[in-house]
């Protein structure tokens, strides 16, 4: 009786455990598609870096919407917003990113540290940042973008 509880046990334990992982703490290697997206998301966060507004409005959909601590909009504000310099996204500091890809939909989780300037004031936050990008005529558009402010870089999801 005792083996067979303990079995039992040890049985729940391990589908508790492995359930509980993060879409983030897979070890294997990205498909040829998840690693385009990654990709993307990377030049993105250059791309935003160098106020390169120009590519953001190539890689933006027409549909797109941005949340941010301050608000959320469409594509002509986030980019009137990079070019202006009203928000200047400095530096990244990409700590985790993994991506899921549903149909012609990736959903991208970024845990970052980002280095920006807003209304003339340069701040650090910790923010998980999720990206939806749609894939149309062979070319991956963002969606979505938003920040999700979190106590400290590195915090488990």
């Amino acid at each position: 009786m005792r083996k067979i509880i303990t079995g039992a046990l040890l049985l729940v334990l391990t589908s508790v455990l492995s359930y509980a992982q993060s879409p983030g703490s897979r070890t294997s290697t990205p498909s040829k598609a998840e690693q385009e997206v990654l990709d993307l998301s990377k030049k993105k966060w250059d791309w935003m870096a160098d106020k390169n507004a120009d590519s953001l409005a190539i890689l933006f959909d027409e549909k797109s919407v941005f949340v941010h601590m301050g608000g959320s909009w469409g594509k002509a504000q986030e980019v009137n917003i990079i070019k202006s310099g009203g928000i200047h996204y400095k530096k990244a500091d990409i700590h985790s990113a993994s991506v899921n890809i549903i149909d012609n939909t990736a959903i991208l989780l970024n845990n970052i540290t980002l280095l920006a300037v807003v209304g003339g004031n340069e701040v650090t936050n910790p923010f998980i940042v999720t990206e939806v990008y749609i894939r149309e005529n062979k070319r991956w558009k963002l969606g979505s973008l938003s920040f999700t402010k979190i106590n400290t870089p590195g915090s488990p999801r």
